[in-house]
């Protein structure tokens, strides 16, 4: 297939990339160059293929990128929390507007293919059950929570403390940030353009990536640079709240042979249209406090410290069901955490 990746010189993009290439696929790259991803600036090429720059907004650069394509793995976005609400606009303006376009020139190419990076973070919390009430949807946690210690969801019921289990991927989306909010319209957009064109897509929501090659201490980037960024420095790794959040950890190869996966079924024939969904996660559940220390231990460094500091927006507790991918594509991810983490420690940063 020959096959455009948008985003493909970033952090998962690139992964992407030389996953396709390996697998014989014609792969051309499409990428804004955004400074949060490209800190030291764009590459010239990933893995022998050559960098377009142009933005997924520009319909021309857009159209120009769909010429000759059989399929799309769209990976560019503006990714993480953010700093505050005036990073609302490019985070709309990036995913949104950006998801909008390329649909609208899909449409108007005749592509009907297209794999979407999707992300955990529309599910909100994760899902939870009542020891008193059953299943329950936990809603978000109350700054006066926050700022007393009190990191656990409660029953919206009867106020117990609930527990945490697995999430699949028909369990109610409640996005509870930006960030989060636009990865959520990007799915929608992507089903209104699958239903009008008879298009078929895969979403495939990303639970928390790691690997050789993340951005370096940002406030955009994940937690895994961050903690290793202070070890670097000496300095031990900071984790807010109790450190218990748990989330489930998958590494960025496992991630790229999802999407391989995701794009050779579509080859295949797939669905005859419409939106599948998958997550793509390692299936084990891990703590925050858990990736500090193995880092600390991996780079043998000062042992994490726990703040009780929290950002309003984060979640408590959410993990991934893979059921449906390892049934659906025969992906089943291969590194195992303490080998994803050993590795990271020494591995190549952008920088």
């Amino acid at each position: 297939m020959k096959i455009l990746v948008t985003g493909g010189a970033g952090f998962i993009g690139s992964a992407v990339v030389h996953a396709l290439a390996a697998a014989g696929h014609d792969v051309r790259i499409l990428d804004a160059g955004l400074p949060q991803a490209h800190l030291a600036g764009l590459p010239e090429s990933v893995a022998g293929v050559p960098v377009e720059l142009g933005d997924v907004r520009d319909p021309v650069v857009v159209a120009r990128a769909l010429r000759g394509v059989d399929a799309v793995c769209h990976q560019a976005a503006k990714v993480g929390l953010g700093v505050d609400l005036d990073d609302l606009p490019a985070y709309a303006s990036c995913n949104d507007v950006g998801t909008a376009v390329l649909l609208a020139e899909l449409a108007r190419a005749g592509v009907g293919r297209l794999v979407l990076a999707g992300s955990m973070v529309v599910y909100g919390e994760g899902r939870y059950r009542c020891p008193a009430d059953g299943p329950v949807t936990a809603p978000p946690r109350s700054e006066a929570a926050l700022r007393q210690g009190r990191f656990e969801p409660a029953c919206p019921r009867c106020g117990a403390e609930l527990v945490p289990g697995l999430v699949p991927e028909d369990a109610v989306t409640d996005p509870r940030n930006g960030y989060a909010v636009t990865k959520l319209a990007q799915e929608q957009l992507t089903r209104v353009w699958a239903r009008e064109t008879g298009g078929t897509a895969t979403v495939l929501r990303y639970h928390n990536v790691y690997g050789p090659g993340m951005p370096r201490d940002t406030p955009y980037a994940g937690v895994a640079s961050i903690f290793r960024s202070a070890l670097e420095q000496g300095r031990a790794p900071q984790v807010f709240e109790d450190g218990g959040q748990r989330r489930d950890f998958v590494h960025v190869t496992d991630v790229a042979a999802a999407n391989l996966a995701a794009l050779e079924a579509l080859d295949d024939g797939g669905p005859p249209s419409g939106t599948g969904v998958y997550n793509v996660g390692s299936g084990e559940q891990r703590t925050i406090l858990d990736l500090a220390a193995a880092l600390a231990q991996a780079l043998d460094g000062p042992a994490p410290v726990v703040t009780g500091e929290y950002r309003l927006g984060d979640v408590g507790h959410v993990t991934a069901d893979t059921t449906s991918i390892r049934r659906g594509l025969g992906w089943v991810p291969a590194v195992p955490f303490r080998d994803g983490v050993a590795e990271l420690a020494t591995a190549t940063l952008r920088s």
